[in-house]
């Protein structure tokens, strides 16, 4: 089973969410139905950035690797 390393934007905000997922399509359907804290302002939420692993564990490290260095930082670099 693969897991997703996602990012997301919000215009209205001109903010920035990572997280990651299993499936990608639901998580996004619950950002945007205002279902997370951070994210049920600022609808709706597109995806500017996604990465596919293996493991779980892979993709919380690079989850976490993202959100110490900074999402914008992150998206400037690769």
């Amino acid at each position: 089973m693969n897991f997703v390393v996602y990012i997301l934007f919000s215009a209205s905000l001109g903010k920035y969410y990572v997280g990651q997922t299993q499936d990608l399509e639901v998580r996004l359907q619950q950002h945007n139905s205002g279902r997370g804290k951070f994210t049920s302002t600022g609808a709706p939420w597109a995806v500017v950035h996604q990465q596919t692993f293996a493991t779980r564990a892979e993709a919380v490290r690079l989850e976490t690797t993202i959100k110490k260095r900074g999402i914008r930082r992150y998206l400037e670099a690769i």
